[in-house]
């Protein structure tokens, strides 16, 4: 439980979306704690497609990276939402990686607006991070809400 935006970490995930532009939820908290520079380098990105990942500086946040990464809407689960989800979940460690990130913090993408149940992205978001933990020092899902927290525990006892 706590704050995304104050993880020290070398990068945060940001559940973004496909402007990379800035939005509501984390993504918008991520802006407005990080500052102007989150943005300016955003901009100059050309956007993201739904299933992967890029990288900006942090601005005035405490970690070094914003991996913006951008899930799925939830359509009901027939579109591809698992493989997508799981993508950009993969897509943001391959990023951490190539820009030499340790440590990374999650939020749980998709989730908040996009409307993804979360008992269902729990389980998708954590094959990830298991596939690829052995790469890092430390990979931390951060939740605003016991909801979220719950599901994500749930997935991780069964």
């Amino acid at each position: 439980m706590g704050d995304l935006t104050e993880q020290e970490v070398d990068a945060i995930v940001n559940a973004a979306n496909e402007s990379l532009l800035g939005g509501g939820g984390v993504d918008g908290a991520i802006h407005r704690a990080g500052g102007p520079e989150i943005l300016a380098e955003s901009s100059r990105l050309g956007g993201c497609a739904t299933g992967d990942a890029k990288a900006t500086t942090a601005g005035r946040l405490p970690a070094r990276w914003v991996i913006h990464a951008v899930g799925p809407v939830w359509r009901g689960g027939e579109e591809r939402e698992s493989e997508l989800l799981a993508s950009a979940h993969r897509r943001a460690l391959e990023v951490a990686r190539e820009i030499g990130a340790r440590t990374v913090a999650f939020p749980a993408i998709s989730c908040g607006v996009y409307r993804y149940p979360p008992e269902l992205a729990a389980p998708v978001a954590l094959g990830v991070a298991r596939d690829l933990e052995g790469e890092f020092e430390l990979i931390r899902f951060v939740f605003l809400g016991d909801d979220l927290r719950d599901a994500f525990a749930a997935a991780l006892s069964s």
